[in-house]
């Protein structure tokens, strides 16, 4: 199994407070003779819906030698998460969850809108002070 994130906690919390329950920690996912570790799986009931949102996140700090990097590798994990959940467990959507700043330097930017303009990736935003999500970010 791999190492949690140095956020993994923070964005437990911050989904718990957000009325998520956790119930995964990690989310396995089998493919083949292979496992895969998304950090969290967790499912919110909508009552007025009568419905069982379920998701899964993976959490990356972006703290590494460049944000590019840091991106290419995210980026590289989410693509590859997300299509085996399309075969395994297809109405589990999946997040990545990322420190406000990085929504600031990074998607903020021209790479970043074009990545959500292209439909790349769906983002959870957060606060790793307060513990809190700030914005759920979905393509345009």
């Amino acid at each position: 199994m791999p190492a949690r994130d140095i956020y993994h906690a923070t964005v437990k919390t911050a989904l718990v407070k957000d009325q998520w329950t956790i119930t995964h920690d990690p989310l396995t996912l089998k493919l083949g003779k292979k496992d895969f570790y998304v950090d969290l799986g967790a499912s919110q009931l909508l009552a007025a819906e009568k419905v069982d949102h379920k998701i899964a996140v993976e959490i990356k700090s972006f703290i590494g030698r460049s944000d590019i990097d840091d991106l290419e590798k995210a980026l590289g994990q989410y693509v590859l998460y997300q299509d085996i959940l399309a075969e395994v467990e297809p109405s589990r959507v999946l997040y990545l969850a990322v420190p406000n700043f990085v929504i600031e330097d990074l998607f903020e930017e021209p790479i970043g809108k074009l990545l959500l303009k292209n439909h790349r990736l769906k983002l959870i935003s957060f606060d790793p002070k307060q513990e809190v999500i700030q914005q759920w970010i979905m393509p345009n």
